[in-house]
C-alpha cells in the first residue's frame, strides 16, 4: 500500500472516532437547550474544523491537538480553503469551536487552561479575522 491509500486509511479511522466524538458532542449540546438549527450548525462548523483542518496535513491530529491550532486555522487556512468565509461565516466557526473546546474539557480531554488560552485567542483576533473576511 502506498503513501496516499496510508493517509487515506488513517484519515479515515480518524474521521470514524470524530464521528463518535460528534455524536457526543450533539447530545451535549441538546442538552444545554439549544436549538436544532444552531446545533445543526455547530455540528457542521467543528466537522469542518476536526475534519477537514486538523487531518489536512497530518491524519494524527485529533480533536485534542487541535486546542493550539487555532491561530493557523483563522489566519491562514479558513480564509484559503473555506471560499464561503465572510465574516458572519468566521464569527460562527469561532463560537462553535469555542463550545466544542469547552465540551472537551467537560469530557477530561483537553485543559481548561488550554481553553482559556484559545478563548483569548479567538476573543483578540477575532476583529481582524471577521474584516479579512470581508476582502
Amino acid at each position: 500500500m502506498g503513501d496516499y491509500e496510508n493517509w487515506e486509511k488513517e484519515c479515515k479511522a480518524v474521521r470514524k472516532e470524530n464521528g463518535a466524538l460528534l455524536d457526543k458532542f450533539e447530545k451535549w449540546l441538546a442538552d444545554k437547550g439549544l436549538k436544532e438549527k444552531t446545533i445543526r450548525n455547530h455540528l457542521g462548523n467543528v466537522d469542518f474544523y476536526i475534519n477537514e483542518y486538523l487531518l489536512y496535513y497530518d491524519p494524527i491530529t485529533r480533536p485534542e491537538h487541535g486546542v493550539s491550532a487555532i491561530l493557523g486555522f483563522f489566519e491562514d487556512w479558513f480564509p484559503r480553503k473555506a471560499l464561503w468565509a465572510n465574516p458572519a461565516n468566521v464569527k460562527s466557526m469561532a463560537a462553535s469551536i469555542k463550545k466544542f473546546y469547552q465540551f472537551l474539557v467537560e469530557q477530561g480531554m483537553v485543559e481548561n487552561d488550554d481553553v482559556q488560552e484559545l478563548k483569548e485567542k479567538i476573543k483578540a483576533g477575532l476583529p481582524d479575522w471577521m474584516e479579512a473576511a470581508e476582502i
